[in-house]
């Protein structure tokens, strides 16, 4: 296991439902690795510490065959490392405060609040390490 900061592995960065059950391949190559570590240090470690409770990532690092499965843009930043999906459990106001504080204080790419048609919601982060972060924010968080 290796172990990317104190609260977040590799592993659960690369592990997925989907990918198990369809017998695909996710593994990330050096690089997409070092996006991954980017990604915690700038944005997950310090929305972990600033909100003190745990993050569940629904999804981080896909490969190409698990994006396509998942139905992910050919041009999805999962693809590189670089960014994050946040399971909030349901808790949509627990949601709208780490949607917040995201957008606040971390120096993210872009900042998504998704849902699904059955009504999941959840927060999309990215991180670019070579510093071009557009600080692009995507939300409704009335809907």
């Amino acid at each position: 296991m290796m172990t990317i900061s104190k609260n977040f592995t590799l592993e659960e960065l690369t592990a997925s439902s989907t990918a198990k059950a369809k017998k695909i391949k996710n593994v990330p190559n050096t690089q997409q690795v070092c996006s991954l570590c980017a990604l915690v240090h700038n944005i997950l470690q310090p929305l972990r510490d600033a909100i003190a409770e745990p993050i569940s990532v629904s999804s981080a690092f896909r490969s190409v065959a698990l994006n396509a499965a998942v139905g992910g843009v050919s041009n999805s930043q999962h693809l590189k490392g670089e960014a994050a999906d946040i399971d909030i459990k349901g808790n949509k106001s627990k949601g709208k405060q780490w949607f917040n504080y995201i957008k606040n204080n971390l120096p993210f790419d872009q900042l998504i609040w998704e849902h699904d048609k059955r009504g999941v919601y959840w927060i999309h982060v990215s991180y670019r390490a070579d510093g071009q972060n557009r600080k692009q924010v995507i939300s409704n968080l009335e809907k």
